[in-house]
């Protein structure tokens, strides 16, 4: 790219960068197109035509990154989130989801549709709704159920889920479903999992802007995970599986709840693109 939208980038990227952003050149794109209205992959094209933002749209732009220096997350600003082969609305009040908890998604679409048909699945700490959209999207004869305690985070879930046929319900994940007890073929969970201890080291996207509720469980942040433990086990038909998302750090202490119970087989845990340690499944036994 040359001209101004090319300039344009390099002085956002630039500001993006000494902000402590991650991946500044990508949301300066990414905002730039949002301002614009246009895929990022059409910004070089503006460029060569000589489209000149105008001062609103500099202005817009300008707004928008200041936000983004103050570490607000980039779904917050352009008010989507991209999982998977669908689109989420998300916002203040709602966990973003992340690019790898779509390894744990695609493991519950695999194992509802190894299930059979019209597969049983509940997702609890359902957030935005991602992964119990993206098996409805994905697995269209499944029944999916989710549940999410936050009042916020249900709203957003609401509009994201509104016409797929999911089962929403507001609740806590240690009571939900009783109806389906011992029906169930496939739990999936992404749960709070971060020590409070571990503050500090929270990126400022998630401690300042995620939901406390959906980040933080306990001071070794396995309380969450013993819950959904014993629930996944209250639910699932024998043979049924579990798949939930810890932290990296966790990639041997949060299959241990699992293991340590002994209502459990084929415990394992799978890590994610970086090689680090993303998420466990469990067999429940027969």
């Amino acid at each position: 790219m040359s001209g101004a939208i090319r300039q344009l980038l390099a002085d956002a990227s630039a500001r993006l960068a000494d902000a402590g952003v991650e991946s500044p050149d990508s949301d300066a794109r990414l905002l730039l197109a949002h301002v614009l209205r246009v895929n990022t992959g059409e910004l070089p094209l503006l460029d060569l035509t000589g489209r000149l933002p105008d001062p609103t749209e500099v202005a817009s732009y300008d707004a928008l990154l200041v936000r983004r220096e103050k570490r607000e997350p980039l779904q917050h600003l352009t008010g989507v989130a991209h999982f998977r082969h669908i689109e989420l609305e998300v916002g203040p009040g709602v966990f973003t989801p992340r690019p790898e908890t779509e390894l744990l998604a695609g493991w519950a679409i695999d194992n509802a549709r190894a299930a059979g048909e019209s597969p049983v699945v509940v997702d609890l700490c359902t957030g935005s709704g991602a992964i119990a959209k993206a098996i409805a999207d994905e697995v269209p004869d499944a029944r999916v159920h989710a549940v999410e305690l936050d009042e916020h985070a249900h709203g957003w879930a609401e509009r994201n889920l509104a016409g797929t046929g999911v089962d929403l319900r507001q609740g806590d994940m240690g009571t939900a479903f009783d109806e389906l007890a011992g029906a169930v073929d496939v739990v999936v969970c992404n749960p709070p999992y971060i020590p409070l201890e571990a503050w500090e080291s929270v990126a400022p996207e998630a401690r300042d802007h995620d939901p406390h509720l959906a980040l933080f469980s306990g001071d070794d942040g396995l309380v969450a995970m013993r819950v959904l433990e014993a629930r996944a086990a209250f639910l699932l038909k024998p043979g049924g599986v579990v798949g939930a998302e810890h932290a990296d750090v966790q990639g041997e202490s949060a299959p241990a709840v699992f293991a340590a119970t002994g209502r459990w087989t084929e415990v394992r845990d799978h890590r994610d693109l970086a090689g680090r340690a993303r998420y466990l499944t469990a067999r429940l036994a027969r």
